[in-house]
């Protein structure tokens, strides 16, 4: 099957008018393998206004949704496209309760496809978070901590050291975070944080399904 829709995206590219997608990468995926899907792809186009185009004329709100977003999109650029598509589903009377959307990768470790589930997550633009643990995220070397009481306390961190800094504030107890990305991001800098995120121990640190785009 994964090498089936590594086809079908292939034939896709090579059939619309020369148009392609970098796809991220990730070192390996979690999940390799969705069935029963239809697709939607966002281009980085230079011709565009904004650099970018919306190709959704195959997507069937009853099936798993697989998004190909080109990496070198940013997150200004692409975000308001997929809460566009996710918004369509949502809304769609026709919907499937049981079918996902994920975000199409390649998979570095085994040369194919790769996919990261974002079905409930919802995007807000330019908007601050209520919450009292924001991870704020500029790069993997770049994250800060904000704790939110009556005075901000702020930690420098990293990916390498989070989860370790994360239990150094909350040693005994279950973690809720909410996640903040900077706009300017490259869509393969937030796959790969992404990806980075699922090797988190969720059994100790609840990442909220809201994400803030600032």
């Amino acid at each position: 099957m994964r090498i089936l829709l590594f086809f079908l995206l292939v034939v896709f590219m090579s059939c619309s008018s020369e148009k392609t997608i970098e796809l991220p990468e990730i070192k390996q995926a979690t999940i390799t393998e969705v069935i029963d899907v239809s697709a939607a792809y966002l281009f980085y186009d230079e011709t565009k206004p904004d650099s970018i185009e919306l190709n959704r004329k195959n997507l069937i709100s009853t099936t798993n949704w697989l998004v190909n977003v080109d990496k070198r999109l940013t997150l200004n650029q692409a975000v308001p496209k997929i809460k566009f598509i996710q918004e369509k589903k949502r809304n769609s009377s026709h919907k499937n309760e049981a079918a996902k959307n994920y975000f199409t990768c390649h998979d570095l470790s085994q040369n194919n496809l790769g996919f990261i589930e974002f079905t409930d997550v919802h995007y807000y633009l330019d908007e601050k978070p209520n919450a009292e643990i924001e991870i704020i995220i500029e790069a993997l070397d770049k994250i800060t901590i904000k704790k939110n009481n009556d005075v901000d306390i702020f930690f420098k961190t990293n990916f390498k050291t989070l989860e370790k800094d994360l239990a150094s504030i909350y040693p005994h107890e279950t973690i809720s975070v909410t996640l903040s990305f900077k706009k300017s991001m490259t869509f393969q800098q937030y796959i790969t944080i992404k990806s980075k995120l699922e090797e988190l121990d969720n059994s100790k640190i609840l990442v909220d399904t809201n994400e803030f785009i600032y």
